[in-house]
């Protein structure tokens, strides 16, 4: 069995004429918390989707290059993209939650799959929502709408919705830049709790938070304006943020460019 959860080989990626990844190759440990980070627009968020195949819903997107989920290529002919996005989540920027029942919410993915018995359902969706650190606060309102929530409420509640399927990795593009002091430390601790289950890959622009969270770091960057971007530098977050070993890098999480 690997040691990885998923691994990227080569990876580059084109929205149409302009290419934004070049050959960029990552293996994400189990059972982690891994950072990318980088100066805005250099493809982060391209590249967490690249997990899960959700640049495909933008048009003229062409991937190249390997990406090993499950001693399989994600970018087979024969992938099932709906399994795939099951079992590889995402949870975006901004909360979405739909405009129903947090019950609802949370149920959404599992009524998607045909579960339909009441008693089922309630054991999942208590399950997802306690872990997600959000049971205590909403047990007692299941049925009121999802908007009516905090947006630190509503994030928690868009991670519980991606848990209910039960997925073995966690995409997390910037999860807390909407959000409040107070609401990204709860978010913060969630994921500490998580990486006990889960595979989590999340994109920052928040140093402190990558050195907080993350067991490992990616540094990417582009080598010039307009060209793709590809890894700098990836390994432990410690050493990516006390003890570098690309300049670029160093210049980077001090603050000197980007």
């Amino acid at each position: 069995m690997s040691e990885y959860a998923i691994e990227l080989r080569n990876v580059s990626v084109a929205y149409g004429d302009c290419q934004c990844l070049a050959d960029v190759s990552l293996a994400i440990p189990i059972n982690s918390v891994v950072a990318l980070i980088g100066p805005s627009g250099c493809g982060k968020s391209t590249l967490i989707r690249s997990m899960n195949r959700t640049n495909e819903l933008v048009a003229k997107t062409v991937t190249t290059g390997e990406v090993n989920f499950g001693g399989r290529d994600v970018y087979g002919s024969r992938m099932d993209l709906r399994e795939l996005r099951e079992r590889i989540g995402m949870v975006f920027q901004r909360p979405n939650p739909f405009p129903k029942s947090i019950f609802d919410n949370v149920a959404w993915g599992l009524r998607s799959n045909g579960i339909r018995g009441r008693k089922r359902l309630e054991e999942a969706v208590e399950r997802s929502l306690r872990a997600a650190a959000l049971w205590d606060a909403v047990s007692s309102k299941l049925d009121q709408p999802a908007l009516g929530l905090s947006g630190g409420q509503q994030q928690r509640l868009c991670i519980a919705r991606a848990l209910a399927v039960e997925p073995e990795i966690l995409l997390m593009d910037e999860p807390c830049s909407a959000l409040d002091p107070i609401a990204t430390q709860r978010i913060e601790d969630l994921i500490d709790e998580l990486k006990e289950r889960y595979t989590i890959v999340i994109v920052t622009h928040n140093m402190q938070q990558a050195a907080r969270i993350a067991d490992f770091t990616a540094f990417l960057m582009a080598e010039q304006p307009h060209e793709p971007s590809r890894i700098v530098e990836f390994g432990r977050s410690v050493e990516i943020f006390t003890r570098p070993g690309d300049e670029r890098t160093e210049a980077y999480v001090t603050g000197r460019f980007g």
